[in-house]
């Protein structure tokens, strides 16, 4: 059985290294990266000097849950105020 996790090389700050992740978070990495018009190496560079303990693949998943997390609180919260109707003026 092949494992879901995928290793692949990618340059921080002028330096090789390897990520594993799952396919689905390299997926969202480069959604994520494109939205904001920046490459795969300086999305995950700036993940990797945000880090504060945890090795650079854990970092990574949870930028990604954390991103997609603020994505749907916004969804909800869009959703939400949408439902809700203007306050009518108090009648005098």
């Amino acid at each position: 059985m092949k494992s879901p996790v995928v290793k692949r090389s990618i340059v921080i700050a002028g330096h090789k290294t390897s990520v594993s992740l799952e396919d689905a978070f390299w997926e969202a990495l480069k959604e994520i990266a494109s939205g904001r018009r920046l490459t795969l190496s300086d999305l995950v560079a700036t993940i990797d000097s945000a880090r504060t303990q945890g090795n650079l693949s854990s970092a990574i998943r949870l930028f990604v849950l954390d991103y997609y997390r603020g994505v749907a609180t916004a969804a909800r919260t869009q959703a939400v105020g949408e439902r809700i109707p203007a306050a009518s003026p108090p009648v005098a």
